[in-house]
């Protein structure tokens, strides 16, 4: 609630804001640079925040990263003045800038975007009418409120559609995973959102503690939509073993469905509670190395189920585009997915204002299709499919499919390779095997696993991973290792932090229990 008021106290007086994750007290050391570097760049003027967080700025601890001194005006929330406002900003054009948006990427990249009255407007339109959020309804909210469409389903969309928020901070999850579903049921919520990371502490937290719930009276029957807030393909795996674990407090398998976004449009697609069911396909790993896309039966050999993100928003116009020459894909090939929409950003916010990035992501035209559209790059890679489901205007459904990030993907031997798809065959490979990640150093496959188990197993793993790596993927895996619990960085998305362990690895700092080299 703090920061919703924050936010409109910056548009009352004619700021721009910059919402900001407060530095963990519990890890200052990773978590400060990251503050610090987006109010560099941001070119904030004050910040805005209560007595507690000034207080860990001025620590001691935090004062041996970041000099105190060096903090831009300091506002204290918790002692504000009694003056009362003259009179309330308004922006003269709905062009001028609402808002910053600044969030760093699995591959370790800030960037920050803008977004004028005009997007922001327009997306909270498109949301209410996808989900059909009217002032009777009450809508749980239990994800990250900082950046994307976390930040604007926490701030913005409940004051445009005048419907009720209820506000979970994913840190009171993370203490009692059984809060946010205990207020969907209490308060018989219809609309819930969610991260995977969320998802994620509920399914691990409270595995054997839903017939506890049951006898507490907690009830999911009236949950109609619950969808995950993410910008990544859709986890099947999470999503089912969510589903089928809370399929005895009565939620619905059809209740339950991802949505996608990314930096250039933070609300591409949507499922709403009336929206067709979402389409599930079956596609064939080894046509999808070479940046093609083969429909498979289920079960087939080097199947791979993807799951369809959303609905498309109101608005929002999707095109399959190669990304190298720009030219529009066929049905066959995977291409990089272009968005037209009157919420796309407004553009990155950069120091320097280098135009031609700029350009290049935010008004690009196609070579070959529809060359008379502006598309923004998503820089996600993805294919289209015709189902033959019918949408509420009687034409049949489009589904979209998103496979992975560009920047994200791997290139070995001339083909692309998914770090997610042999993360998981990895993970497959044996249940002490708790989490795993996968990068690239020179031309060699790194292979990190977290062993969930007594240290003497860690070799038993070095030939079990090299030998599935191989026969699922024809990879050699170069490096091996074997870490505790814990050590492969996840950020507050539920996202693995790969370039960090890329980077821990390589300044010797993971502290392996076992480290194989095949060579």
């Amino acid at each position: 609630v703090e920061l919703v008021s924050a936010f409109y106290g910056c548009l009352y007086v004619g700021c721009v804001p910059v919402t900001i994750r407060p530095p963990h007290p519990q890890n200052v050391a990773s978590t400060l640079p990251t503050v610090r570097m987006i109010v560099e760049v941001s070119k904030s003027v004050a910040i805005l925040t209560n007595s507690s967080v000034i207080k860990l700025l001025k620590s001691k601890e935090a004062s041996a990263i970041v000099d105190s001194k060096t903090w831009t005006n300091l506002l204290d929330t918790d002692d504000l003045p009694k003056k009362k406002l003259a009179a309330v900003y308004r922006a003269p054009t709905p062009e001028m800038i609402c808002y910053l948006d600044f969030s760093v990427s699995t591959t370790g990249m800030l960037a920050g975007i803008k977004m004028s009255h005009a997007s922001a407007t327009a997306l909270c339109q498109a949301q209410k009418l996808q989900c059909e959020l009217y002032p009777s309804r009450d809508v749980a909210l239990c994800l990250d409120p900082y950046s994307g469409l976390g930040f604007v389903l926490w701030c913005l969309s409940s004051i445009f559609s005048g419907h009720h928020s209820i506000l979970v901070s994913p840190a009171e999850v993370e203490i009692n995973p059984a809060v946010w579903l205990t207020a969907v049921s209490q308060y018989k919520v219809r609309d819930t959102f969610c991260s995977y990371g969320v998802m994620e502490l509920c399914t691990r937290g409270l595995g054997l503690s839903t017939a506890s719930l049951k006898a507490k009276g907690v009830n999911l029957s009236c949950v109609r939509a619950c969808c995950v807030i993410a910008e990544e393909r859709p986890r099947i795996l999470l999503t089912t073993s969510f589903t089928k674990l809370f399929a005895s407090l009565s939620l619905s398998p059809r209740a339950v469905s991802t949505s996608f976004g990314c930096r250039v449009n933070v609300g591409i697609c949507l499922q709403g509670a009336s929206c067709p069911e979402t389409t599930t396909v079956y596609v064939d790993m080894r046509a999808l190395r070479n940046d093609r896309v083969t429909l498979v039966e289920k079960g087939s050999p080097h199947s791979l189920c993807v799951l369809e993100s959303g609905k498309l928003l109101p608005g929002v116009k999707v095109a399959i585009a190669n990304p190298e020459t720009k030219g529009q894909c066929a049905d066959s090939h995977l291409g990089e997915i272009w968005v037209s929409s009157p919420h796309n950003a407004n553009g990155y916010f950069t120091i320097y204002g280098d135009e031609s990035l700029h350009h290049e992501h935010f008004d690009s035209q196609l070579a070959t299709g529809d060359i008379h559209t502006s598309y923004a790059r998503t820089g996600f890679l993805g294919f289209i499919r015709r189902t033959e489901l019918t949408q509420s205007d009687g034409e049949r459904h489009d589904a979209i499919f998103v496979v992975g990030a560009l920047d994200e993907t791997i290139m070995l031997r001339g083909m692309r390779y998914h770090p997610i798809d042999i993360e998981m065959t990895v993970q497959r490979s044996h249940r002490k095997i708790c989490e795993c990640a996968v990068f690239t150093w020179t031309n060699l496959l790194v292979v990190v696993v977290e062993l969930d188990g007594h240290e003497n197993e860690a070799l038993d793993l070095v030939p079990l991973v090299t030998n599935v790596v191989l026969e699922e993927h024809y990879l050699i895996v170069g490096v091996v290792v074997v870490v505790d619990p814990g050590v492969i960085p996840i950020n507050s998305r539920g996202e693995k932090q790969r370039m960090h362990l890329r980077d821990g690895f390589l300044a010797d700092q993971l502290d392996p229990i076992y480290v194989a080299y095949n060579m």
